[in-house]
Formats: C-alpha cells, sequence, structure tokens
C-alpha cells in the first residue's frame, strides 16, 4: 500500500528495474533455464507469469495515449478487451470510468481528444486508465519528466493526495532527488544496477548507508580527514550544515573567502574558496545572514555543525 520511489542516476536501472517487475523484461537465468530470482506480489513468485497476467498497471512518461481515441475511450481500453469472461457491461464500463476520471479532475472532458489536452492533463488520463483495470501494483516511469517545473510541482502533490485516498502499492520511477524525498514513503537508491540503501526519505537523506547515497541526494562539501582510529577518512559536509564564523575558534575552523552571495530564495547560498583552492558551498537563513553583514571578498572562517564520516573510499 505505500508509495516507493526508484531514485537513481541514468543508467542505473530504475527502469530495466520497473519493467522486470511488469514483466516487459525478463531477469537473467541460470545455466537450468530457471529464473535467476524473484519477483514477489503478496508472497506469490511472478517471474514466470506473463505481462497480462501480473495485473500491475503501467503509467509512460510519454503518455502513450491512443491519439484517435477520445478521454472516455483511452481509459476505457483496458476493460474492452479483458477476455469475454472478465469484461464489464457498457454500463459497468461507463460508470468506472466517470468514476475514475472525477477521481483524476477531469470530469467533464471525457469527449476530447488527447491533442485537446494539456500535458498534465494527458497524464492524469495515462494514470486513469492504469487505474481502470484495478492493478495490484502501478509502476509509473517517470510520470512528469516530460512536463515543465511548475506542473510537475503540481502533479507530484496531486499524486500524493490521490495515493492517500486509493492506496495502491505504487512505484515510480525518478532521478529527480527532491521529487522522491517529497513524494515517497520509501526511497530505493540505486547506481549501477545494484540498491545502495532503501528507507524512508528522512533515514536515506540523514543516515546515508554510503557516500554515493549521499552525495546523490543534494550538494555536499567534501573534506579530508581521519577518523578517531587514526584512518583516513572522507568528511561531507552538506552547505545548511556549515557554519561561516567571523573570527577564528577552533583549531579545526578552515579560513575561506567569500567569492559568490546568492540572496534569491528562502536560503542565503554562499560560495566560498578555501585556501587550498578548493570550492566550498554554504547555506543559512537571511536573518543570520544579515546578523554577520557579510559581503563577497570577506575573510571568513567555515566550520561544520554535522558530518558524515566515511573511511573507505567509494567509487562515485
Amino acid at each position: 500500500g505505500q508509495l516507493v520511489a526508484l531514485l537513481g542516476p541514468s543508467g542505473s536501472g530504475k527502469t530495466t528495474l520497473l519493467r522486470l517487475i511488469a514483466g516487459l523484461e525478463h531477469a537473467d537465468q541460470r545455466p537450468d533455464g530457471s529464473a535467476a530470482g524473484q519477483i514477489l506480489f503478496e508472497d506469490q513468485d511472478v517471474v514466470d507469469r506473463h505481462v497480462r497476467e501480473r495485473k500491475v498497471g503501467f503509467v509512460f512518461q510519454h503518455y502513450a495515449l491512443f491519439r484517435h481515441m477520445s478521454v472516455f475511450e483511452n481509459v476505457a481500453f483496458g476493460l474492452r478487451v479483458k477476455p469475454r469472461h472478465q469484461r464489464p457491461t457498457q454500463e459497468q464500463i461507463r460508470a468506472k470510468v466517470m468514476e475514475l476520471l472525477s477521481l483524476v479532475q477531469l470530469q467533464g472532458l471525457e469527449n476530447r481528444l488527447p491533442a485537446q489536452l494539456s500535458g498534465g492533463q494527458r497524464q492524469r488520463v495515462a494514470l486513469a486508465r492504469a487505474l481502470a483495470v484495478e492493478p495490484k501494483v502501478l509502476l509509473l516511469d517517470e510520470p512528469f519528466g516530460a512536463l515543465d517545473a511548475r506542473v510537475r510541482l503540481e502533479l507530484r502533490r496531486w499524486l500524493r493526495r490521490l495515493h492517500d485516498e486509493i492506496h495502491v502499492t505504487s512505484l515510480f520511477v525518478t532521478h529527480d532527488q527532491e521529487e522522491a524525498l517529497e513524494v515517497a514513503d520509501q526511497v530505493v537508491v540505486m547506481n549501477r544496477g545494484k540498491i545502495e540503501q532503501v528507507g524512508s526519505p528522512d533515514v536515506v537523506f540523514h543516515q546515508p548507508a554510503n557516500e554515493f547515497v549521499m552525495n546523490f541526494l543534494g550538494n555536499v562539501n567534501l573534506f579530508h580527514g581521519r577518523n578517531p582510529e587514526g584512518k583516513p577518512a572522507r568528511l561531507l559536509v552538506r552547505p545548511h550544515e556549515l557554519d561561516i564564523l567571523l573570527e577564528k575558534g577552533q583549531e579545526q575552523d578552515l579560513p575561506a573567502r567569500i567569492v559568490r552571495i546568492q540572496s534569491a530564495g528562502p536560503m542565503v547560498k554562499i560560495e566560498l574558496l578555501a585556501e587550498d583552492g578548493r570550492t566550498i558551498q554554504a547555506e543559512m537563513s537571511h536573518q543570520r545572514f544579515r546578523e554577520l553583514h557579510l559581503s563577497i571578498g570577506d575573510k571568513v572562517f567555515t566550520r561544520a555543525r554535522q558530518a558524515q564520516v566515511f573511511v573507505a573510499d567509494y567509487n562515485i
């Protein structure tokens, strides 16, 4: 019943994993011809089942609507092509389609063609079509990738509200970290065909399993040092966890010079240049920025308020 994000860079295997679950791709086989793994739907292995038997709903990035069909017929399509003994009556199909169009807030548009709709409306039609067959699992492959930033924001919040209403187990692919952290109940972070971490948005952001996860989930500053055992370590600090000080107060405070200030937005973003030539990023509230009276060219000190320490070098 959860909404799960498959998050990772391009080529990490997100869409391949989604297609394996749907039955559109097939997993590697052992020498004896059997599948090398399992795909469990409610404890039942479906790896050898045809895509039609898995009862999944699939929403693609580019809608994949039938251009010559009305909104109504697009949503009804999955119901009309069911085997005769499973096919609903015309009255049942109409009632189901109108119910779904109301659910996705498209009532009154049932007679329009896809070309007469906005991108956001087309994606809602695609979602209604996927839900019409009452899938066990709903799979969405970058459902908002083809939309502009404002529409993406509106639709992902709408998807979260819709999921809270229908509670269909759903997986969606995204490479947008903010989208995954805002919408999902659980986040699966992938890299090079491997799952690096699974956890709630709060866990993967604040307790990353490794350096890759922390790097991928937002900007970080990298510092080199040693852990308490004396082993070489890499310290990763997010910009909002880095303090800027006017005077040196501790031995580890790092001198730097302010080279850029960006104050448009909820936080002030400050770019600094360390003495060794490294670029450092910091973020602070507008109130703190005003208190410090900072300007470009100022020589200051930086101090990590919080850091993630990784001893083993990780291939990013």
